[in-house]
């Protein structure tokens, strides 16, 4: 148990740190709806989730039902947002490829969430020459931009879908390392991860038990905002050839495939165009409300 005993009554270990305290849920929930780019972003992603989810079942037509005499035709009452080159329903392939673009940039967000907030919350609670090292390493790393690392690893480990989100988990990982350690670093000094310490708890118990808890906030927002990057990153592998392979609906490939053919027909490239944009908007706003709803000065 977390030692509380030098705290003033109502503050939490994450208080008297001069981090992020836990916030109670309805506090948390109201302070989220009073932030309008919260209400906003969070009604975006519940919209997103909800084409996640069924987005299978509201698709007027199969992804990959092929119409050679429909090509190229613009929104109309049997096809909605048109159809592209070999007459596909675009509105169908968006709704279908909802599953693979925003879920699979979520997971890799997850990955190197976690993983950064392991490692980071690890060197801050290690510290000397092994915190030292890690974050050179994380420095020498941080040099490189995202997408030109997430590039090179792709490269290295070749062209598939399972790549591109170990790749996109891999780049966000030295970043959350540095989020999380300045924060850990507070935290590290309290005195329940002394008591801990004193009681003779393991290192893997004091890491996992006493501080992640307390650095979480921070983590979920940033968690929030990196899926917004993930989902760029990752249409834009796809793009490059390098992420999801035809003939799948992910929306970077469907803006891939659309350019060579988009003097024919705007709306093929269009539609999702819009739905990455709609979806980096949409986390992006909930960052920011999460980010204020969590403040403890606010």
């Amino acid at each position: 148990m977390n030692d509380t005993s030098n705290l003033v009554p109502g503050m939490t270990p994450g208080q008297a740190a001069g981090v992020p305290q836990r916030v109670e849920a309805n506090t948390f929930f109201s302070r989220l709806m009073r932030s309008p780019q919260g209400v906003l972003g969070a009604a975006l992603v519940v919209l997103i989730f909800v084409l996640v989810i069924l987005g299978p079942w509201l698709a007027p037509h199969a992804p990959d039902a092929m119409s050679p005499l429909a090509r190229y035709k613009g929104p109309s009452a049997a096809h909605w947002f048109g159809t592209d080159q070999y007459g596909r329903d675009i509105l169908s392939r968006i709704l279908y490829g909802a599953r693979a673009t925003v879920l699979l940039a979520v997971l890799a967000t997850a990955m190197g969430t976690a993983l950064g907030a392991v490692i980071g919350t690890t060197t801050a609670y290690i510290g000397g020459k092994f915190d030292e090292f890690a974050m050179r390493t994380v420095d020498a790393i941080l040099s490189i931009p995202s997408l030109l690392f997430a590039l090179l690893i792709v490269n290295l480990m070749g062209k598939s879908t399972l790549n591109a989100v170990l790749a996109i988990g891999i780049a966000f990982t030295p970043s959350m390392t540095r989020i999380t350690r300045s924060v850990a670093l507070a935290v590290r000094k309290q005195d329940f991860v002394n008591a801990a310490i004193a009681r003779g708890e393991s290192t893997s118990y004091v890491i996992l038990r006493e501080m992640l808890p307390n650095v979480i906030a921070p983590v979920i927002v940033e968690f929030t905002i990196r899926v917004a990057f993930a989902v760029m990153l990752f249409a834009t592998l796809s793009f490059l050839g390098l992420g999801a392979q035809p003939p799948a609906s992910e929306w970077g490939l469907m803006a891939a495939e659309a350019r060579r053919f988009m003097h024919q027909s705007i709306w093929i490239i269009l539609w999702p165009s819009l739905a990455v944009a709609l979806v980096a908007i949409g986390f992006n706003l909930l960052g920011d409300g999460l980010r204020d709803a969590l403040n403890p000065k606010t």
